[in-house]
C-alpha cells in the first residue's frame, strides 16, 4: 500500500506542477513534473511486477490489472514525450493513471492462467497499441478544443499550454502511425497463436478491433493521399478509439464482471 500511496501522490504532485506552468506558457520545460511523474511510473510499474511475483500462474491481466496496465504506458509515454510540447495531456493522464492503481489496488489480484510467451507477446503488444492510441485520442480531443477556440477567438489560458496547431496535428499522426502499427502486430500475433477464438469468445473482440484497425488504417490513408486534419481527423481518431474500447475493455468488462468468465 505505501509503494501504491507513494506513487498516487507522486502522480497529482506532478500534475499540479503542470497546471500551475500554465500561465507560464511552457509546461514542458519546468517545474520539475518529470522527475516526480518518472517517479510515480517506476513505482507503478513495481508494483505490478511485486503483483505478478506474489500471484501464481501467468501476469495478471484481468479487466482491472489491464486498465492500470494502459493507464501506466500511457503515462510513461506522457513522460518520454512530453519536451516535444504534449505534456499538457499529463494533466489528464496522470490522474487517470493514479485513479487506476488505486482501483486495481483495492479490487484485489486474482491468478491468471499461465501463458506461453507467444500470447504474452500478443497480450502485451494488445495493451501497449490501446495506450498509444488512447494518447491519439487524447492529442485529438486538444486538436479539436483548440481549433474551436482559435475559431470563435477565444484566447483562454490553458490554449498558450498547448503547442501550435501544425505541430499537434503532426504528433497526433505520428502517434497514430505508431499505434496502428502496434495494431496490426496485435492482430498478427493474434491470428498466428490464439488456436480457438470460438472457445474463448474473441469473435466479437476481434470484429470489433478490425475494424477499429480499418477506421484508423483509413485515417492514416486519407491524411497521405488527401491531407486530411482537423475536425475530420479528430471524428476519425475517436469512433476508431471507441471501437478499440469496446473490443477490449468492453467485452473484458462484461466477460470478467458480468458473466464471471475467465
Amino acid at each position: 500500500m505505501t509503494i501504491v500511496l507513494i506513487a498516487v501522490l507522486a502522480y497529482f504532485v506532478a500534475t499540479g506542477l503542470l497546471l500551475r506552468s500554465v500561465p507560464r506558457e511552457r509546461p514542458d520545460g519546468s517545474g520539475g513534473w518529470r522527475w516526480l511523474a518518472l517517479a510515480a511510473v517506476v513505482l507503478h510499474a513495481g508494483y505490478h511486477a511485486m503483483v505478478a511475483w506474489r500471484t501464481a500462474g501467468g501476469p495478471d491481466l484481468h479487466f482491472y490489472s489491464a486498465l492500470s496496465l494502459v493507464a501506466l504506458g500511457m503515462a510513461a509515454m506522457t513522460v518520454m514525450v512530453g519536451a516535444r510540447g504534449t505534456a499538457a495531456v499529463g494533466v489528464v493522464v496522470f490522474p487517470l493513471a493514479a485513479a487506476m492503481l488505486l482501483i486495481y489496488h483495492g479490487h484485489g489480484h486474482a491468478p491468471s492462467p499461465a501463458l506461453d510467451w507467444r500470447l504474452q507477446l500478443h497480450a502485451w503488444l494488445a495493451l501497449l497499441a490501446y495506450a498509444t492510441l488512447a494518447i491519439a485520442a487524447l492529442l485529438a480531443t486538444m486538436l479539436w478544443l483548440q481549433e474551436r477556440a482559435l475559431r470563435r477567438r477565444e484566447f483562454h489560458a490553458w490554449l498558450r499550454a498547448l503547442p501550435p496547431l501544425t505541430q499537434l496535428e503532426t504528433v497526433l499522426f505520428r502517434t497514430i502511425a505508431v499505434g496502428f502499427l502496434l495494431l496490426t502486430l496485435t492482430l498478427l500475433t493474434g491470428v498466428l497463436f490464439v488456436e480457438d477464438f470460438l472457445s474463448q469468445h474473441l469473435v466479437h473482440k476481434t470484429v470489433l478491433s478490425v475494424l477499429s484497425w480499418l477506421v484508423f488504417g483509413g485515417l492514416l490513408l486519407g491524411r497521405w493521399r488527401y491531407g486530411w486534419r482537423g475536425v475530420r481527423a479528430v471524428h476519425w481518431t475517436l469512433t476508431a478509439m471507441a471501437l478499440l474500447l469496446l473490443s477490449f475493455f468492453g467485452s473484458k468488462f462484461v466477460l470478467e464482471l458480468v458473466l464471471g468468465r475467465p
